[in-house]
């Protein structure tokens, strides 16, 4: 099981992370490549105590997945460089979430739908009037492979999240020439 060795940035306000995984856009999934480790930004959703990210029905992320689904996720938000009178003490402002567990492929088109309505909702909030249906999940085929697109979830069998927090004042800001 992982821990958060630097203790006084560990985070376990479970509002804050779920408020943060609600809103943070862009996540990384690291999993077991081919001959070195695979890592891909993924848009996602945080669904019911669950990630959620798709992509098409092929490629070397889907292939990867099927065949060894143990993945890390990561999220993580910077706020900016902490100053300090000595250099060797500044510092980064963030928050950062990492999930493990397995990613396992969606195959129900009513909880594919929903996941996908999320997406969505996230990313285009207002810009789509119909609503995603299991319907139009299963009819679906991507142009660009011909294939179903792919939904996976990954249900966290251990989470760790750490934050570091500076007060504005002790933030670095550039002024531009």
């Amino acid at each position: 099981m992982e821990h958060v060795s630097y203790k006084q940035r560990d985070l376990r306000d479970q509002d804050k992370i779920d408020e943060f995984l609600t809103a943070n856009r862009i996540g990384v999934i690291g999993m077991v490549g081919d001959e070195y480790p695979y890592a891909v930004p993924v848009n996602f959703v945080w669904l019911n105590g669950s990630i959620y990210f798709h992509g098409m029905g092929s490629g070397k992320k889907v292939r990867l997945l099927e065949e060894k689904a143990a993945v890390c996720f990561t999220s993580y938000w910077e706020f900016g460089t902490v100053t300090d009178p000595v250099p060797c003490h500044a510092d980064t402002s963030y928050r950062s979430v990492m999930a493990y567990g397995e990613a396992e492929r969606v195959t129900d088109y009513v909880e594919a739908a929903e996941a996908l309505q999320m997406v969505m909702n996230k990313y285009t909030p207002g810009f789509y009037q119909q609503t995603m249906s299991p319907k139009m999940v299963e009819r679906y085929r991507s142009a660009m492979d011909g294939n179903a697109v792919a939904v996976f979830r990954l249900t966290p069998k251990h989470l760790t999240a750490k934050e570091n927090v500076a007060e504005p004042s002790a933030m670095f800001h550039h002024h531009a020439p």
